[in-house]
């Protein structure tokens, strides 16, 4: 397939290839397609919908190559690009009031993530890492206080990643706490800016907590993220569902595929699925690898777990491994 773009502008070309073609490179090998050019003239080589895909998104980006074009900007691209259809395009996404101006959801899934978090008290999002579950939760936290729909925000985590107990790592309980919620600080730092998170960091507008620290209490006015969610026993879920009070919100993330809870012990999000799934006021959001906004290469490494995983599955039980392999 061929592209010739209209008119041939050198500084608008050299703006989205980027720097030694870098950003062709990321579309060759996100689409798995060959891209050759002279000037304005591209040639694609490659699968036929993939071709128009990489072609497609080359015209797209040339219109706004006034200014240079990021390698992020191109890796958004990628991911939004085929992903909303065209009844999901004219419908209105909701607005987000952050420092982010750009932030929407990029996939169906997300955009019903995000109305589900404004029209239910209880969200839960699921799904493999990079689906944004944490951050439009953290997205949709600052909304609400900017619009002042809840008084402070509160952070939730079970800590138990890698094993480790609180009293096993050095320092006071903020210091043994930070390296657990630190994808939610950076976040806030992105969509809030630092200094506004620090203002309210001081006046207890934010507040950071264990799970542990969760019980006896009852939060009002409050907008909480419990991210992690599959590191919960079933009691510990059931403890922190029960704490919301009046006029609060509570979105729960968490990715099943991760669990690093203790051998035989039951993960409090998994069992939440099956008690709560016919609950009225409470919604569910199951992301999937197509729902991945990160790096194209991410969701290539979940599909590529996800096709190993079936494929070990399906293997025989009675077969044995080959001498010298696992």
């Amino acid at each position: 397939m061929e592209l010739t773009l209209h008119p041939e502008d050198n500084l608008r070309l050299a703006n989205l290839c980027g720097a030694l073609d870098e950003n062709l490179k990321q579309i060759e090998d996100a689409l798995d397609v060959g891209i050759s050019r002279r000037g304005a003239h591209f040639r694609f080589s490659g699968a036929l919908g993939n071709t128009r895909l990489a072609a497609q998104l080359v015209e797209n980006y040339y219109e706004r190559a006034g200014k240079p074009i990021s390698l992020e900007e191109i890796q958004l691209g990628l991911v939004e690009l085929d992903r909303l259809p065209a009844d999901q395009v004219t419908t209105p996404m909701p607005t987000l009031m952050t420092r982010r101006q750009d932030l929407h959801g990029r996939t169906p899934r997300q955009v019903s993530y995000l109305q589900q978090i404004q029209d239910f008290d209880i969200t839960f999002g699921i799904g493999p890492a990079g689906t944004g579950k944490t951050y439009l939760a953290v997205a949709s936290a600052i909304d609400a206080m900017t619009r002042d729909r809840v008084k402070r925000i509160v952070l939730v985590r079970p800590a138990v990643e890698a094993g480790e107990r609180l009293g096993f790592l050095p320092g006071d309980l903020s210091q043994k706490v930070d390296p657990y919620l630190r994808p939610l600080y950076d976040a806030l730092y992105d969509l809030a800016g630092y200094d506004s998170v620090n203002k309210m960091f001081e006046r207890g507008a934010i507040e950071v907590a264990p799970l542990a620290y969760m019980r006896g209490r009852t939060l009002n006015q409050s907008f909480i993220i419990l991210d992690e969610a599959q590191n919960t026993t079933p009691e510990q879920m059931k403890m922190f569902l029960t704490r919301i009070g009046f006029g609060t919100k509570a979105v729960i993330t968490g990715d099943v595929t991760q669990i690093d809870l203790a051998r035989g012990q039951k993960s409090g999000l998994v069992e939440a699925q099956k008690v709560l799934k016919d609950v009225r006021g409470i919604a569910f959001s199951q992301f999937l690898s197509e729902d991945v906004v990160r790096h194209p290469l991410v969701q290539k490494i979940i599909n590529a777990y996800e096709r190993f995983d079936s494929e070990r599955h399906a293997q025989p039980s009675a077969s044995k491994p080959e001498a010298g392999r696992e």
